[in-house]
């Protein structure tokens, strides 16, 4: 299970920090990714890291404002969001698949960033 938390109202510029609480999974060998769907858009990858290595991967969008990173003693995933702009603006999803899967099978509930120009 997935808990994702820390969505909020922020203006243009600001940062968030968001959190994902992972419970009942063996997180070794997981991908954990964060993923966002803004209205009347698809759902878009924004990161994930390699829960083993810590390995990232960002999107081209977010990449030098966004950091994912792990705690490993709270089972728990973040991304901090820096320089926030309002096509940010998103409901924010965390997920996991094991490395042995294709497709991310365990969703938490989506937390919404709304950022203010």
């Amino acid at each position: 299970q997935l808990q994702a938390s820390g969505g909020g109202l922020v203006q243009s510029g600001g940062s968030l920090r968001l959190s994902c609480a992972a419970s009942g999974l063996t997180l070794n060998a997981y991908f954990l990714g964060w993923f966002r769907q803004a209205p009347g858009k698809e759902r878009e990858t924004v990161a994930r890291i390699y829960w083993t290595t810590g390995n990232t991967y960002y999107t081209d969008s977010v990449r030098g404002r966004f950091t994912i990173s792990r705690d490993t003693a709270k089972a728990t995933v973040y991304l901090q969001m820096n320089n926030l702009l309002p096509e940010d603006t998103a409901v924010y999803y965390c997920a996991a698949r094991h490395i042995s899967e294709t497709n991310y099978n365990s969703w938490g509930k989506g937390t919404l960033v709304t950022v203010s120009s």
